[in-house]
């Protein structure tokens, strides 16, 4: 079976700069002294409006879904003013849009020792120890994405479990940051606790895949509408459990919480489950190729062998 993914005429992604002072105008700094390949590249979306877009607010920033270290946090409440920088482009532009864009927030914030803050991944975003600036190369793993793992209230985690079924399937965990490529986020749903690390390896590994092929598509049909994929999927491991053999997931439409805002028509979510959805194709579950018996756990740490890939 196929799969629909709508692709949007243009995609905004946001960067957010938090400082203390800005010692510059942000006209004189951008794009001048933005190092390294991206100065003309800057220089070029800033002239081709709305393709990138940087603004000095001299007042705090501030959000509640942001996730900071302890110093993070710290740096985040001393700074008085903040610097947005936004890129607004069609999909087949990716990723390069958006490394423009990154690069551009990095050199500001290192030139004012400021905080660079992704509101889509709701995270810091750390220096890179490869390069000082932006990496040249793309790499999903370079803090493009993020996962946000929450655990049930209903949880019945061993040995509280009076249901009997001795089985904890506690934990969520959502990739934050796919839909800045044109793709659904992912869910692993009823995940035991134990198994937090395996899940977010396999969800990794997943999206590693999804935007792979996004930008193979987006390269070879550059003004496409939409995207097909199988429901079907044969993963290759990446990240800690790159090395270990190949594992098959399944796509199914499933559907959102009643009442979530903008889910209507679209697909925004994979999730990731044994179990097929039902009703509008608002998101997808992720679960098991057909044939496999055992539950989600069993398939996460058996199927993939991951327990070995830990303990090297």
């Amino acid at each position: 079976m196929k799969i629909v993914l709508p692709l949007p005429a243009a995609l905004t992604s946001l960067f957010v700069v938090a400082v203390e002072q800005l010692p510059f105008d942000v006209d004189t700094f951008v794009p001048w002294r933005v190092p390294g390949p991206y100065r003309k590249a800057a220089r070029d979306a800033l002239d081709d409006p709305p393709a990138l877009v940087v603004s000095h607010r001299p007042s705090p920033w501030r959000s509640a879904e942001i996730t900071l270290q302890g110093d993070e946090r710290r740096r985040l409440r001393r700074a008085g003013q903040h610097v947005l920088v936004s890129t607004t482009a069609p999909p087949r532009r990716l990723p390069g849009a958006v490394q423009v864009a990154r690069a551009v927030a990095r050199a500001l914030a290192r030139q004012c020792d400021g905080l660079l803050i992704d509101p889509l991944t709701a995270a810091a975003v750390p220096a890179c120890p490869r390069e000082p600036g932006e990496p040249r190369d793309f790499r999903l793993g370079d803090h493009w994405l993020t996962w946000d793992t929450q655990v049930h209230g209903d949880a019945t985690c061993p040995p509280w479990d009076p249901s009997g079924t001795a089985e904890c399937d506690c934990l969520r965990v959502t990739s934050r940051g796919l839909s800045r490529f044109a793709l659904p986020e992912i869910t692993l749903d009823g995940v035991a606790c134990a198994h937090s690390r395996c899940a977010t390896g396999l969800l990794r590994s997943v999206a590693h895949r999804l935007v792979a092929d996004q930008l193979a598509h987006l390269k070879a049909h550059p003004l496409a509408t939409c995207h097909e994929i199988d429901d079907l999927l044969r993963i290759q491991p990446s990240g800690p459990f790159r090395g270990g053999p190949p594992f098959g997931v399944r796509l199914t439409p499933c559907e959102t919480e009643r009442g979530e805002p903008g889910r209507t028509g679209r697909i925004r979510r994979l999730k990731v489950g044994p179990a097929p959805g039902t009703g509008r194709l608002t998101c997808l579950k992720v679960g098991p190729p057909s044939g496999f018996t055992g539950s989600l756990n069993d398939w996460l740490c058996t199927a993939h062998d991951v327990r070995p890939a830990l303990a090297a």
